[in-house]
C-alpha cells in the first residue's frame, strides 16, 4: 500500500524553507535538494565533512536530497519546521514523481547550485569539474525517505549512474528496509527505551523501531548492504542509559555506530535550549561508555570529528574497509 500524504504548509513556509537553502525539485514538489556547508568548503579546498574522514565521501561530489519532505515523527531535536508537513491517511494521495525524474532533477539542480563557484580564484578547476559529476547521493535531507513509494527504484537509478547511496531512515517502516539496497543504510536511534523514544519523537512506533533493528541484523548477515546506527545525543533528554543503547545495538549488529551531538540550530531552538547541545568531550565520553559495553561484540572507537561533535564506533570487521573507493 502506498503511503498517503498531503501538503498542509502555506506558501510562507515554503518561502522560508527556500530561504534556508531548500530547493524543491520535480513536478509535484515533494522532493528537495540542498547544498551543505561542507560542499562549499570542499569546492574551495577548505576541508571536508566528517563523512569524508569516516567513509571516504568527497563533499563536492555529494548530492544531499530527499524524495519525501513528509515525516511521521515530530522529533524535539529536528531543525526543520515540524508544523509545515503532515501525514494523513484519509486524504487524496500525493502524485509522486518517478525515480528517473528525481535523479535527473537532483543532478541538474546540484549543477545549478554550484555554478557560481566556476571561475572563482578559490575553486580548483579540477575540483569543479569533479563536482559537476556527482558520485554520491545522501538521501537524508528532510522528511522520511521510506514514505516515498519508489525508494527501491530511486536507489537503483542512482546506482545505475555509477553513484553510491546513503539512506537515513527513522526506522518506522521496516517492510521498506527489507526491499531496499542502498550502499549504506543508516537508522537514527533516538532513545535507549520506549518512554524516552515517545518523549523525543512524539510518535508511537517503538515496536517498528525494534523490528527495523532486527532487519538491520539480517541485512548484515546476508551482506546485502553496509549498515550504520546514528545516535543523536540531547543533554538532559536521551544522553543516558548506555546499556539501553548497547542492548538495542546488539540486536542490530551494525557495521558502524555514530554517536553525535544534537546541534542547537534551526527550528529546534524553539523546543530546546542551547544547554541541550553536549560538548564533543561529553559525546566522546558517552560513546566510550557504549563501546565498552559492546566490546565483547568486537566494536571499537575508531574515529572522531571534533568540529561536528561526532564519534565513530566500528565493527572490527570494517576497520580496513570503511572508505568508499570513489
Amino acid at each position: 500500500m502506498e503511503p498517503r500524504a498531503i501538503l498542509n504548509y502555506h506558501e510562507a513556509t515554503r518561502a522560508t524553507l527556500e530561504r534556508q537553502g531548500y530547493h524543491f525539485i520535480g513536478t509535484h514538489k515533494h522532493s528537495a535538494v540542498k547544498s551543505c556547508l561542507w560542499l562549499r568548503k570542499s569546492l574551495r579546498g577548505e576541508g571536508n565533512c566528517y563523512k569524508g574522514t569516516f567513509y571516504g565521501i568527497r563533499a563536492h561530489r555529494c548530492i544531499q536530497m530527499t524524495p519525501s519532505i513528509f515525516c511521521n515523527q515530530r522529533c524535539l531535536h529536528c531543525w526543520r519546521p515540524l508544523e509545515a508537513f503532515n501525514i494523513a491517511v484519509e486524504e487524496a494521495p500525493v502524485m509522486w514523481d518517478s525515480p528517473r525524474e528525481l535523479v535527473d532533477a537532483c543532478i541538474g539542480e546540484q549543477r545549478r547550485l554550484i555554478s557560481g563557484f566556476k571561475g572563482s580564484q578559490k575553486t580548483s578547476a579540477d575540483v569543479f569539474a569533479e563536482a559537476e559529476v556527482p558520485k554520491h547521493a545522501a538521501i537524508s535531507l528532510i522528511g522520511e525517505p521510506t514514505l516515498y513509494p519508489y525508494l527501491k527504484e530511486l536507489i537503483e537509478e542512482f546506482h545505475a549512474r555509477g553513484m553510491t547511496t546513503f539512506v537515513v531512515t527513522n526506522g518506522t517502516n521496516p517492510a521498506v528496509l527489507r526491499e531496499i539496497r542502498p550502499y549504506q543504510l543508516y537508522l537514527s536511534l533516538n532513545a535507549p527505551d520506549e518512554a524516552t523514544y515517545t518523549h523525543v519523537s512524539h510518535a508511537q512506533y517503538w515496536p517498528r523501531i525494534q523490528e527495523s533493528l532486527e532487519e538491520m541484523r539480517r541485512l548484515n548477515a546476508e551482506a546485502r548492504t553496509r549498515t550504520a546506527v546514528r545516535i543523536t545525543c540531547i543533554e538532559g533528554v536521551n544522553l543516558k542509559n548506555p546499556e539501553g543503547y548497547a542492548g538495542l545495538l546488539r540486536i542490530a549488529q551494525p557495521d558502524f555506530i555514530e554517536v553525535k551531538a544534537y546541534m542547537h540550530i534551526g527550528y529546534s531552538r524553539k523546543r530546546l535550549t542551547r544547554d541541550a547541545m553536549p560538548t564533543h568531550a561529553r559525546v566522546k565520553e558517552f560513546a566510550h561508555e557504549i563501546a565498552e559495553r559492546l566490546a565483547p561484540s568486537h566494536y571499537a572507537m575508531v574515529d572522531e570529528s571534533e568540529v561536528s561533535r561526532v564519534v565513530l564506533i566500528a565493527s572490527t570487521n570494517f576497520l580496513k574497509e570503511r572508505l568508499i573507493k570513489k
